[in-house]
């Protein structure tokens, strides 16, 4: 399985005319295998440690950005005001978080479920001295919107959620105009859409709080793909949690309890299924033939201790439910992504010292 190292850019502040938008210096540079890794959004301790939930450890400005995660599907944005955090979902899983700024005191960001009604790329504020707001997306028709921005850390616009520019431009790219974005507060919403982990907690089409999922405990696997008979498909194993989900189109259609032995996987992973078979037979399905997955990232070399995904599946460290796996099996195609994370489904932790990108500063606004 060959790995591809992910090329992530570096934005930096430039100064310039005023346009109504700074103009930008881009440092595009190919990061090793530890950037990469660490660029998968949040890792959690070892199997077997306890845990506690966090905040993600992001500075004002940063933000990461993992899109290989899932490439297509369904887009949802849950904006956490107690966090002053963006969570960026696609097909069900986080592909990035940013840090933000909401209403300051007296211009409260309102909380509640929107879609997007508007998109700009180039926009200025008929409220606020035409003060620029790069890359609009309109929730409400008074003035509320997702913008780029000065993120100082804290609540400072007048209403509108502001997010660093990088990342404004990249969600722009990915999001349409009628699509759900969810504004939290702990006072008003659920803690599991407020403070949201590696799945969406809610409904992308409704923006309605998703009720929790689980294996009865007389079964081994659920396995439902009516529920979502077409779409993009992603798979995400949790050696936290012990357990894997099958998602299409942002909608579960299967969970099975995975049975671990001895080291299991550390760290994220990702991989995606490419055209055609491999030489030998499946390490999860003996008596099928092997399929050609591509790395989009690997584990750091000097700091994971356990075996590779690979090893761990041939020599029984991590175990499916052959009926499970068969039945995941014959619904994959090319573009298919696993996700391996020792990270908990519904949790967030952060390791020390992870690698987070540092957006650039655009003009600053009032909004």
């Amino acid at each position: 399985m060959s790995a591809l190292v992910p090329r992530i850019e570096v934005a930096s502040p430039s100064s310039g005319r005023r346009t109504g938008l700074r103009r930008r210096r881009r440092l595009e540079v190919t990061l090793r295998l530890k950037a990469a890794l660490a660029m998968l959004l949040a890792v959690c301790a070892a199997h077997g440690q306890e845990s506690s939930p966090r905040v993600l450890a992001l500075k004002a400005g940063e933000y990461l950005w993992m899109p290989e995660l899932a490439p297509k599907g369904p887009v949802a944005i849950v904006i956490s005001l107690p966090e002053q955090l963006a969570y960026v979902y696609r097909n069900g899983v986080r592909i990035g978080v940013s840090t933000i700024s909401s209403g300051k005191p007296g211009y409260e960001t309102p909380t509640g479920v929107f879609t997007i009604l508007q998109k700009h790329r180039e926009h200025y504020s008929n409220l606020y001295d035409n003060a620029p707001m790069p890359y609009m997306q309109r929730l409400t028709w008074d003035g509320v919107a997702l913008h780029a921005g000065r993120v100082p850390g804290y609540p400072a616009s007048h209403g509108c959620v502001r997010l660093p520019y990088a990342f404004s431009e990249k969600l722009f790219g990915i999001t349409a105009q009628g699509m759900t974005v969810v504004i939290a507060d702990t006072d008003a919403q659920a803690p599991q859409v407020a403070s949201p982990g590696l799945f969406v907690p809610v409904d992308p089409a409704t923006g309605t709080p998703r009720p929790a999922s689980a294996v009865p405990p007389e079964s081994d696997y659920v396995w439902a793909p009516e529920r979502s008979p077409s779409g993009p498909l992603t798979i995400v194993l949790s050696t936290h949690d012990g357990e894997a989900v099958v998602l299409r189109d942002a909608i579960e259609i299967g969970r099975a309890r995975l049975t671990l032995a001895g080291a299991s996987v550390q760290g994220t992973h990702a991989y995606v299924l490419l055209e055609g078979t491999g030489s030998g037979v499946s390490t999860v399905l003996p008596e099928r033939p092997a399929l050609r997955w591509l790395a989009l990232a690997a584990p750091n070399p000097g700091k994971s201790r356990g075996p590779s995904l690979q090893q761990a599946f041939a020599e029984g460290l991590i175990k499916v439910p052959p009926d499970f796996a068969g039945r995941v099996y014959d619904q994959l195609v090319p573009g298919t992504t696993v996700v391996v994370t020792d990270e908990p489904m519904h949790g967030r932790e952060t390791p020390p010292g992870m690698t987070v990108l540092r957006a650039d500063e655009s003009t600053s606004t009032e909004d």
